[in-house]
């Protein structure tokens, strides 16, 4: 339906539809994998599929341009307090849904922004972090509270609240346990990610804790979309090479 809408010139009908079913259409307008196009019926036919990733990505932002999107805060509070343990995807979902039903939201984040995953795990190639801010900034004004740098030890929640939702994520990385494993050099994907995102935010790390692809011969071992954005960053970093097995 927003297709048809947006397909028909109505883009402010068609926010309206896709922010109905989609809390931020702006991050999957620009990193959903998109497999739907993939199995899409014109892609098997005429290989030109329904651009959705594109189409929500442009809907988004002549919404924001149009200011379409103006801050909603519930009109009545119903009494009750969550807290939500984690701000990545699912932490700011849940706060966003729970606070239009009236809810008294606190999101609770270990790091010193928020944003989870998409402001440390995914580079700013992908997904400029002005676009996360610019959402967040919209949550606080409808009446969420975010406290930052804030680790939650889950067995001993926070008091004064009347339900918790943790939606910490998976940060621990699926390791392989073979020979060479703890040589030096060799990273996870997500430290690699994490401390390249701090750093154009402008942190500085000492030269001993630097990963830096610079001049270096990389290899990538996977080859799915973490994997691709690890060879974008070393590409940046100015490597010598890149290596990506599957």
């Amino acid at each position: 339906e927003w297709n048809d809408a947006l397909y028909k010139g109505n883009f402010q009908l068609a926010y309206k539809l896709l922010a109905s079913t989609n809390d931020f259409p702006e991050f999957t307008g620009r990193i959903c994998p998109a497999l739907c196009e993939k199995s899409c019926v014109l892609n098997l036919t005429d290989h030109e599929p329904t651009t959705n990733r594109e189409n929500e990505c442009a809907i988004m932002e002549r919404a924001w341009i149009e200011s379409y999107i103006q801050p909603a805060p519930p009109a009545i509070r119903n009494g009750f307090r969550v807290a939500v343990i984690g701000s990545g995807p699912a932490g700011l979902a849940v706060a966003n849904q729970l606070n239009h039903k009236g809810y008294q939201v606190t999101v609770f984040e270990k790091n010193e922004d928020v944003g989870g995953l998409l402001r440390y795990g995914i580079p700013n190639f992908k997904l400029q972090k002005n676009v996360i801010s610019r959402r967040i900034n919209l949550m606080r004004e409808e009446g969420i509270t975010f406290v930052c740098s804030t680790p939650i030890d889950l067995e001993h929640l926070p008091e004064g609240f009347d339900a918790y939702a943790v939606c910490t994520g998976t940060p621990q990385a699926r390791d392989l346990q073979v020979p060479g494993r703890d040589l030096k050099g060799i990273h996870t994907a997500l430290e690699f990610l994490s401390q390249q995102n701090r750093i154009l935010a402008g942190a500085q790390f000492a030269k001993d804790a630097l990963i830096s692809a610079k001049n270096k011969r990389v290899l990538v071992i996977g080859g799915g979309d973490t994997g691709s954005d690890c060879i974008g960053t070393a590409h940046r970093q100015g490597c010598k090479s890149v290596t990506q097995i599957e």
